[in-house]
Formats: structure tokens, sequence, C-alpha cells
């Protein structure tokens, strides 16, 4: 009984501290001083709050089979393949186990959804920009004739970085390059995949604290990831006075288009020009979060795997 509590209480830890952890971390400072170390917590925060959710229903499940839950796993697999199918559990764990799959199958459908979606999106989008657009090989990007202020990266496997002219007429050389350097840290980074299980996450529990916050809080962290690499290459004046340049009204009136900085402007802007101290221990303290809350859930779910190889 001892060993079965004590793997419920490694599976529900990461669910009960998840939406408190979550709560705070959308709300540190810290996380604008060391953004990476910021996201890997969330991807922490979300990915143990899966496992253990799945985890939870699969030690309950299988609390009749045997005295301890990695051997109850393997006493429900060898029913399965044998054909004596759920043999020995009653209306409580049944309903244990089909919690566990559907939830894998809830976030498997969404995930799905979401990438197919993306994919077909991205598609589109690059033979639209093959179609109007002028490739510039200096740049290496693809240039819109279009007097707006557009700038953004279209990521995939053949990604592009694209530009308007109205971008091209604005910026000095400088802060041109810059400009390409934040783009094309978000295409070396894959920064559209690291977004999309958070949309995924979102899309399956709209209703969860963590997963809104998430969905909020993770691109404005991907945005800051890109601005330190353009940061090092270029220098923090150039980067935050292209910034500046890109989301200030036009003196014409036209209608303002922006996809480097969005709303967050004003935040990524004070973070390039304050120059406050990054402590080394908050990363370090972030990651070993990351790790704790994930070691839990994750030895539940591997427990099985590894007794049935010794």
């Amino acid at each position: 009984m001892i060993i079965w509590l004590v793997a419920t209480g490694i599976a529900l830890t990461p669910i009960a501290l998840g939406g408190r952890l979550a709560r705070r971390l959308a709300t540190a400072s810290w996380t604008h001083r060391h953004p990476r170390a910021a996201l890997v917590l969330w991807q922490a925060i979300c990915l143990a709050g899966g496992l253990g959710a799945v985890g939870i229903g699969l030690v309950a499940a299988v609390a009749p089979l045997a005295a301890v839950f990695p051997h109850g796993m393997h006493t429900l697999a060898g029913q399965l393949v044998n054909g004596h199918g759920l043999a020995g559990l009653g209306g409580p764990h049944l309903v244990a186990l089909a919690w566990s799959a559907g939830l894998i199958v809830w976030l498997l459908v969404h995930t799905t959804k979401v990438t197919v979606r993306t994919a077909g999106r991205q598609r589109r989008q690059r033979l639209l920009i093959d179609m109007v657009a002028d490739h510039c090989p200096d740049r290496d990007a693809y240039v819109l004739p279009s007097r707006e202020r557009i700038a953004y990266c279209l990521p995939g496997r053949r990604g592009r970085v694209v530009l308007s002219q109205g971008t091209l007429d604005l910026l000095s050389a400088q802060e041109l390059e810059a400009v390409l350097g934040h783009e094309r840290a978000h295409a070396r980074g894959r920064h559209d995949l690291v977004l999309l299980p958070f949309i995924a996450l979102a899309r399956a529990f709209p209703w969860l604290p963590a997963a809104r916050a998430a969905r909020e809080t993770v691109p404005l962290l991907l945005e800051m990831i890109a601005d330190d690499h353009a940061r090092r290459a270029h220098g923090e004046f150039v980067l935050a006075r292209t910034l500046v340049l890109m989301a200030a009204p036009r003196s014409d009136g036209g209608a303002l288009t922006f996809a480097l900085a969005d709303a967050a402007v004003a935040q990524r802007v004070e973070r390039l020009l304050r120059r406050a101290e990054r402590p080394r221990w908050v990363p370090a303290a972030a990651y070993s979060t990351a790790t704790l809350l994930l070691s839990g859930p994750f030895a539940v779910l591997v427990a099985p795997v590894l007794c049935a190889t010794f």
C-alpha cells in the first residue's frame, strides 16, 4: 500500500504544484532577464502536468493486479497479450484506465489538428510569398512591394524571411541587419515548433489557467530569445532603435503592420536598454526545478519498462 501511495503522490505532485507555479512564472520579472530558462520551465510545467495526469490514471487502474505499480502494469500488459483483457479490474479501475487513454487520445488529436493546420497555413503563405514577393539574394530575404512596415519569419523546412519595401526604405543598413538577425534566429531555432505544443495544449484544455498563461507568455519569451541573438551581433541600442522605428505610427496615417514585436514592443525595448544584472544562479535554479518536476511523473511511466528490462 505504501508503494502505491508513493507512486500516486509522485504523479500528483506536478498537477498540484503546476497551477501555482504557472501563476508565479507568468508574472515573474526574472523571466525577461533569462527567457530561455523561463521557456524550459514552462515546457516542464506543461509536460509534467500531462504526464502526471496520465500516470495517476494508470496507477489507479492497475492497483488490484499486483502489490507494486510496475508489476501491475506488467500484469495488465500480459493479460492483454494473452487475450484475458481487463480481467481483475473493477468499475473504478476501468474509469481510471479510460481517463489515461482518453487523455492521451485527446492530446494527440488536438496536437495533430494544430500541426496539420499550421503546416497547411505555412505552405499557403510560402506559395503566396513566392508569387508576390521578389527574392533578394544579397539579404536572402523576400521583399513585398508594400509601403507598410513588415518584417517576419515564415517558418518551415524552407523558411523565408519576409520584408517589405517600406521596411527597406525606413531602416539603415545596420538596423536592417538587426532585423534580419532577429528573424533568422526564429528560423534557426524553429520557434514555430517550440510554440506548437503550447497552442495545442491551450486548444485541448482552454479552461486550464496554466495552459492559457503558457500560450500568452511563451511567444514573448521566444521574441526575447531572438532579440538576444540579434543583440549579441549588432548591439542592444541598434536593436532597440529598430524596434521603436518599426512600431512608431506612420506619419502619413497609413495602417501599421508590425509582426516583429507585436504589442510587447515596450517590454522588449525596456529590457534591451535596462542593463540589469543577470545572476547565473537563476537559470540553474530554473533548470533544476524543471528537472525535478519532470523526474517524478517520468519515473512513474518509465518504471514498468525498466522493470521489464531488468
